[in-house]
Order: structure tokens, then C-alpha cells, then sequence
């Protein structure tokens, strides 16, 4: 398989696993409950990742898979709820 099918599939299977997670929790990332964190949703999905980022529980020299989907995961929720459009990624394309 080369690099460009294993983007596709890769990306595919991390948008199945936002869409699985948003069904299973709901918006909670980008609509929080605000119980404890009264910030917006950018502010508490940065603060998940600076958590997520700073795990110090792994030993392997390498990281965990679950982190790095996560960490994507979260990113992708950033964008989101910066207001970043499909559109605006697209300028970057030289």
C-alpha cells in the first residue's frame, strides 16, 4: 500500500473512531457541561491535550497508539471549535 492510501486510510478510520466517540460521550468537548471548568470548549479541549500531551505513564520508548488518536482526535475537535472551516484548510495548499 502506498503513503497516499495509507493517508486515506488512516484519516478514514480516524474519522470513524470522532464519530464513534461523539455518539458514545456526545458533545461534551465542544459543549461542555461547565460543572468544574467554567471556560469555553477551546480552552477545555486545550487543556485535554496538555493532559493528554503530558502522560508520563507510558515507559515504552515509543509512543501509544490510543495517545496519538486521541491527541489527532483532539485537534481535529480544536479546529472545530475555533470555527475553522473546510474551506480555510484548503488555503494552505500551496
Amino acid at each position: 500500500m502506498n503513503s497516499q492510501e495509507k493517508i486515506k486510510e488512516i484519516t478514514n478510520a480516524m474519522q470513524d473512531l470522532l464519530l464513534y466517540k461523539n455518539q458514545k460521550y456526545g458533545d461534551s468537548a465542544l459543549k461542555p457541561n461547565n460543572v468544574f471548568f467554567k471556560g469555553d470548549a477551546t480552552n477545555s479541549i486545550l487543556i485535554r491535550l496538555d493532559d493528554k500531551i503530558g502522560i508520563k505513564s507510558n515507559t515504552d520508548e515509543t509512543p501509544r497508539t490510543n495517545d496519538v488518536a486521541d491527541i489527532i482526535g483532539y485537534c481535529v475537535l480544536l479546529l472545530i471549535s475555533m470555527g475553522v472551516s473546510a474551506e480555510d484548510i484548503a488555503k494552505f495548499k500551496d
